[in-house]
């Protein structure tokens, strides 16, 4: 089974940045899209980024438009999330998810990628 590597995340000040990756495990894979969900401390999981494979069209969360982006290189099959202007409330663990099929009506709801990385935290001081 295909499993989601990132990297990237670590501890930033307030109007810091980072760049978060994430690559398959397993060689390369099929994917309609690519996204990012975190989950802070006592928050729900909530919608982060996402990416359409063909075309790379975009989607983002109303709090991280302009000042996060996302972005592929369909060659590795690999995506990425350069985060600008860090908040303490991007705190949390982030997680890169991936599916062959999602219908993308369906892109901000977690339910509907059948692939999710480990997760990795990010932590944004005040």
């Amino acid at each position: 089974q295909v499993q989601l590597v990132e990297s990237g995340g670590g501890l930033v000040q307030a109007g810091g940045s980072l760049r978060l990756s994430c690559a398959p495990s397993e060689g390369t894979f099929n994917s309609r899209a690519m996204g990012w969900f975190r989950q802070g401390p006592g928050k729900e999981r909530e919608f982060v980024a996402a990416i359409r494979w063909s075309g790379g069209y975009t989607y983002y969360s109303d709090s991280v438009k302009g000042r996060f982006t996302i972005s592929r290189d369909s060659a590795k099959n690999t995506v990425a999330l350069q985060m600008n202007l860090l908040k303490p409330e991007d705190t949390g663990v982030y997680y890169c998810v991936s599916d062959p099929g999602i219908i993308l009506s369906q892109i901000r709801n977690p339910d509907a990628y059948r692939h999710w990385g480990q997760g990795t935290q990010v932590t944004v001081s005040s």
